[in-house]
């Protein structure tokens, strides 16, 4: 296979440097590397992509697109497929960052409602000692887990800031209305876990369906991206039922959800994360903080220990 050109390179280099990548943006970077006007590059944009990512296999590296799930907007992305623990020692956090980081992506999944996102305070209140159990029962089958010391003293301003920096960093996003939601680069980087711990999916596109409706059936488990929800039943004017159980679909929430090209209910690519708000209620949160403990390793789909699928009903039974 001849070299990759300095197009594709100046492609690569794009992701790299600025982070993942709107699909307007990565396009109009093609389109002034190429000369191609954007409405003909579709198979020229493949025969890139298809020639960057056979070279870029050979360091266990990919260039894939990945869905906003709050807005349906399509992202561009460089990522690690890699594991292992040389891998781990990439990452700028430490491992209480990531282990913090970890319970956050945890919550928001084990949202029976699918709602996508947590509040400041519960990401804020994230305890970190299910990370320790789950690292000491992996490696051991007795004896007491001791807890690192850097896990102690790992205070609420420290959450506080590492919770900004991972919104700037893209690794989560916040709301609107303060919520804290998963950022385009987790849903980059861990589409692999999801799928591998059985993370509830979408029934149309098969992705994780972390932000999506769900059937009004409680006895079903179908999950519809809003994106994916308008554009099944977008071409029909009746039979609006679930694809899995047949149940009327509630359609008041399509048109409601269906922007997909509006960022406004979200704000992670902010400058200025909201620091004041978090300071605001950090007294309150300090008062309910008991001293958090546990482990963990770089931002990658290997941190996040296995998790069986999450259901309506077994989350009710969890909860009884």
């Amino acid at each position: 296979m001849p070299p990759l050109s300095w197009r594709h390179h100046a492609l690569i280099q794009s992701l790299l440097s600025r982070g993942p990548l709107k699909e307007d943006d990565f396009r109009s970077i093609f389109s002034q590397l190429t000369g191609k006007a954007s409405g003909s590059q579709q198979q020229l944009l493949n025969e890139y992509l298809r020639k960057i990512n056979a070279e870029l296999s050979y360091v266990q590296f990919e260039l894939r697109a990945c869905r906003n799930q709050y807005n349906g907007n399509v992202y561009y992305g460089v990522v690690n497929n890699v594991s292992d623990d040389q891998a781990k020692l990439g990452t700028k956090y430490t491992v209480p960052q990531i282990a913090f980081y970890k319970g956050i992506i945890e919550a928001i999944i084990q949202d029976e409602e699918a709602g996508g996102c947590i509040s400041s305070t519960d990401a804020l209140n994230i305890r970190l000692e299910p990370q320790v159990y789950v690292a000491s029962d992996s490696q051991s089958q007795g004896g007491a887990t001791q807890v690192p010391a850097a896990f102690k003293s790992f205070s609420m301003s420290q959450k506080e800031k590492t919770l900004e920096q991972l919104v700037k960093d893209q690794w989560l996003c916040t709301m609107r209305d303060g919520k804290i939601g998963i950022g385009v680069r987790s849903f980059l980087d861990l589409r692999s876990w999801f799928r591998a711990n059985e993370v509830p999916a979408c029934e149309v596109c098969n992705e994780a369906a972390l932000k999506a409706q769900i059937c009004q059936n409680e006895a079903c488990n179908v999950r519809l991206h809003a994106y994916c929800l308008k554009k099944k039943f977008s071409q029909q004017r009746i039979g609006r039922v679930c694809p899995g159980c047949g149940t009327q679909w509630h359609g008041s929430t399509v048109k409601a959800e269906s922007a997909e090209d509006d960022d406004s209910n979200i704000t992670s690519q902010d400058p200025q994360p909201p620091e004041s708000s978090m300071k605001r209620k950090r007294k309150s949160y300090e008062e309910a903080n008991a001293e958090v403990v546990g482990s963990g390793s770089a931002l990658t789909s290997a941190t996040l220990p296995d998790r069986k699928r999450v259901t309506r009903s077994s989350a009710r039974l969890s909860a009884n």
